[in-house]
């Protein structure tokens, strides 16, 4: 089950973000039935829980908090239902970065979406071949979830 909540105050279209977490979650052998919530906020509350989790200053674009320590699975040994967990995003910040890449707002969000949900599968970038693994299977999702929305 994905659950979005919008509190940003800025208009996602929250549909995209639903399809690529379901998609992500099968391509990764996760049962449909792994509990998610995609919360979006502004960058007052994203700040407040960058401060008290990371102990950093000022707002970020994706935070993970991780529950069951699920891991992805197989297609013999799928990942069995539990609670993943929340990835909390901040558009505002999201926006911004967009901006910078020259991308839409729709495509960073994909982008963090997909960064925060490794990271609920316990994926990490601490270690140069830990980035190198999960930023690759980043890479390799988002190109393939494209590729799936062209074929809509």
């Amino acid at each position: 089950m994905i659950e979005i909540n919008n509190e940003s105050g800025i208009e996602v279209d929250e549909t995209v973000l639903q399809r690529l977490t379901a998609f992500n979650l099968a391509q990764l052998h996760v049962s449909p039935d792994a509990e998610v919530a995609i919360v979006l906020v502004d960058e007052g509350a994203m700040e407040s829980l960058h401060v008290q989790w990371m102990d950093e200053p000022g707002p970020t674009d994706v935070l993970s908090f991780p529950m069951d320590e699920l891991r992805p699975g197989t297609a013999d040994r799928p990942t069995p239902p539990g609670l993943l967990g929340d990835i909390v995003l901040c558009p505002q910040v999201a926006d911004a970065q967009a901006q910078a890449a020259g991308q839409s707002l729709t495509d960073e969000l994909v982008l963090l979406t997909t960064h925060g949900l490794l990271h609920l599968l316990g994926f990490d970038h601490a270690e140069p071949d830990d980035e190198r693994e999960m930023f690759g299977l980043q890479r390799e999702l988002i190109v393939a979830f494209a590729a799936a929305e062209r074929h809509r």
